[in-house]
């Protein structure tokens, strides 16, 4: 049956997949795409982790979640489709380090060599750069606010001034270099320019690998429907933590909260005039060396997975057993965005990633851009639901309808702060693009023959 069936591929990238939500988006993308996909659908699943040993576990793991899955579906397909099944799942798993700028060009060089197109890259890797629990304030809060404290919780510790290892005396091709080998031509200043670690971790090593799979995301007229670029942000992204003085949040307590109010404006300002001149300039799949081609850019979304438990918050066993059970409390209380569960977690940015590009653009077409995250009822039944962004609203609409779950104190989107959100969106991504290019000059692309 295998063979009379024509095949088409369908390749996904997921950032952060050893654990918590990256291991769930993995899992879930396996278990949707064999329910809703047909027989003649291959799915090229690539997961990204930073060590040999983290790969090898969870494509190990992510195997036996394949099993499972045919497994339980066998009473749905006939004796010969199912040992066709498992062969529609193929995992291929990449190591890299997103807060080192070489490792992500020589992941870049890797999938251009060896990938033909991606459909969606999930960005889904990070830290959140916290230290510890205030206790007092987390008793304080929890018992006397249950469900805002553990939505958009205060009583976490984090630390400041976090800096990423130092660039120009990385790794190269797996061996270890002094930074002389690693300078650019003579003449040129050998600065280190500083990179805060949960801003690069979470934005700019994804913002990079997006830019340099940018051929593998584009497509022609010829090729198809382009891809989808899918940045995982959070339901904590405060307007209050960007500072664009402190782009990076060095010196801020809030480096995560920072890095995904960034995650949240670049997705959002990604298609608007105002903020054009620096897309076209991350979007472009030109180089010194073609002509240009007539290429139609990968879309942009954003997603937050509710709130779940995962690693990202380091926890001794018993205490985040007790985190956990407050979720759950908070959802029994009425909170939408309490998930608990990272698989549920997953929903958003899975609906994203197989949806097909029509029907995400009818739905942005009436509802407006906005922010996907994943809510549930009382019961755990997920659903895929708009989030309120500060000074955007749920869909950059001024009166829209109020919906459940708004974080307390944020104003009714009005036409001036929607402006101000544009305005903020080119000064972001006239930043981004200028962090790209001063760090291109000190450790250029081509060095590993990108195509750009």
């Amino acid at each position: 049956m295998a063979a009379e069936l024509p095949q088409t591929q369908f390749t996904a990238l997921v950032t952060g997949a050893n654990s918590g939500l990256g291991f769930a988006i993995a899992c879930r993308l396996i278990t949707e795409f064999l329910e809703t996909r047909p027989l003649s659908e291959t799915l090229i699943l690539i997961v990204t982790t930073r060590s040999t040993r983290k790969s090898d576990d969870t494509v190990s793991r992510l195997q036996l979640h394949v099993d499972r899955t045919v497994r339980k579906s066998r009473g749905q397909s006939s004796e010969k489709e199912r040992p066709y099944e498992y062969a529609r799942i193929k995992l291929k798993s990449e190591i890299v380090d997103l807060t080192s700028i070489i490792s992500v060009q020589q992941l870049a060089q890797r999938l251009q060599e060896s990938a033909h197109k991606i459909d969606t890259l999930i960005l889904n890797a990070g830290i959140g750069g916290w230290t510890g629990v205030n206790w007092l304030n987390a008793v304080w809060t929890v018992s006397t606010d249950w469900v805002h404290a553990t939505t958009w919780p205060t009583m976490k510790i984090a630390g400041k001034g976090w800096l990423a290892k130092p660039q120009l005396a990385g790794q190269a091709d797996g061996k270890a270099t002094t930074s002389s080998e690693q300078r650019q031509a003579p003449g040129q200043e050998d600065v280190e320019l500083p990179l805060g670690e949960v801003f690069t971790a979470n934005v700019f090593g994804h913002y990079l690998l997006a830019h340099y799979t940018m051929p593998l995301l584009s497509t022609t007229a010829a090729n198809g429907i382009s891809g989808k670029i899918i940045w995982i942000s959070s339901i904590e992204a405060h307007a209050r933590a960007l500072n664009l003085d402190d782009f990076q949040a060095l010196d801020s307590h809030e480096a995560y909260e920072s890095s995904k109010r960034v995650t949240d404006i670049l997705a959002l300002t990604y298609g608007m005039p105002a903020t054009r001149p620096w897309v076209s300039q991350f979007t472009s799949t030109v180089n010194d060396s073609s002509e240009p081609k007539n290429t139609s850019p990968p879309k942009m979304y954003v997603t937050h997975p509710g709130v779940c438990g995962t690693a990202i918050f380091p926890l001794p066993y018993l205490l985040n057993f007790l985190m956990t059970l407050t979720f759950y409390v908070s959802r029994w209380l009425g909170s939408p965005w309490h998930t608990c569960d990272p698989y549920l977690g997953a929903t958003a940015a899975v609906w994203i990633a197989l949806t097909p590009q029509s029907q995400l653009d009818a739905t942005e077409e009436r509802d407006g851009i906005g922010k996907w995250g994943v809510a549930t009822d009382r019961l755990g039944n997920e659903r895929v639901a708009k989030t309120e962004v500060e000074g955007w609203g749920w869909g950059g609409r001024v009166g829209e309808p109020k919906r459940k779950g708004r974080k307390r104190g944020v104003q009714d989107l009005t036409e001036e702060q929607r402006e101000g959100f544009v305005e903020l969106g080119r000064d972001v991504w006239r930043r981004m693009e200028e962090m790209r290019n001063e760090w291109e000059e000190k450790l250029p692309p081509a060095r590993w023959g990108l195509k750009l």
